[in-house]
């Protein structure tokens, strides 16, 4: 029995190719922040902190000896711990928005992203996993600060067949972390 497993030799597997088309948003990049932090379990730290700070304030706006102007400091220094995933999406957002539209195609090779002004291939060896969320799929790097994240948006796909493909594709390459 011949069975067409749909490779052509000179374009590969066809069906084993998605392809993606979005506009960045401030929500892929925040959750691919929020993602990243979680697998480096920095967002025990940062809530840690916050409270810390925040119980600080606290203690010192309860204590009847000392001035309310003397908890701003801890205050603050709270709300600006809880808010860096919020800080760091918008620094990035302002970093690939004037890039405008990106066409991402995910294959067996990898990921290849492209846009006006660039055009980049990722193999999967540069990947450690991926995770999954509700709207993204979220590929982590190899490195251990996790220093490069790829987000995909599953709203850039065009039917949710190629969603099950996106994620079969991936899942053949990287384990889900």
């Amino acid at each position: 029995m011949v069975m067409n497993s749909g490779r052509d030799g000179r374009q590969g597997d066809i069906r084993s190719t998605v392809a993606l088309t979005y506009r960045p948003t401030r929500a892929d990049i925040q959750t691919a922040v929020l993602v990243r932090e979680r697998c480096r379990r920095l967002h025990l730290v940062r809530w840690g902190l916050a409270g810390l700070f925040a119980a600080v304030a606290l203690l010192i706006l309860a204590s009847p000896a000392s001035a309310p102007s003397s908890a701003l400091l801890p205050a603050v220094l709270a709300v600006l711990i809880w808010s860096l995933p919020h800080a760091q999406s918008h620094h990035a957002l302002k970093t690939v928005s004037w890039q405008g539209e990106y066409r991402v195609t995910v294959s067996e090779t990898g990921v290849s992203a492209e846009s006006e002004h660039v055009t980049l291939l990722q193999r999967w060896s540069v990947f450690r996993g991926y995770r999954e969320t509700r709207d993204h799929v979220v590929l982590l790097s190899r490195d251990p600060n996790i220093l490069l994240v790829e987000v995909l948006p599953k709203r850039g796909l065009r039917s949710l067949e190629d969603t099950e493909r996106l994620l079969d594709l991936v899942g053949h390459h990287l384990p889900r972390v």
